[in-house]
């Protein structure tokens, strides 16, 4: 199973969604939670270049944010995504 890391905020609903689509999957991941943490924050948005949550990485590949994750569950490519990293 792929190394996953999400930045995320507990009071962003579109966070809860893509935890909720990994967790489906059965993926495990790693979770930054972004509140009120300055230098986690700034750590995202300088890999991203974004400056919203969630931001998601499959292995190196920066996925996006939850629309990114979902239109690739709809694409049918999350799932050999998640098994190829």
């Amino acid at each position: 199973m792929a190394n996953i890391t999400i930045y995320s905020s507990n009071y962003c609903p579109f966070c809860f969604r893509a935890k909720q689509l990994l967790q489906h999957k059965q993926a495990d991941f790693n979770e930054i939670c972004v509140d009120g943490d300055h230098a986690a924050r700034q750590e995202m948005t300088v890999k991203s270049g974004r400056h919203t949550v969630p931001q998601i990485w499959i292995g190196e590949r920066h996925v996006g944010g939850c629309d990114d994750l979902f239109a690739l569950e709809s694409a049918g490519e999350l799932d050999a995504l998640l098994a190829s990293n």
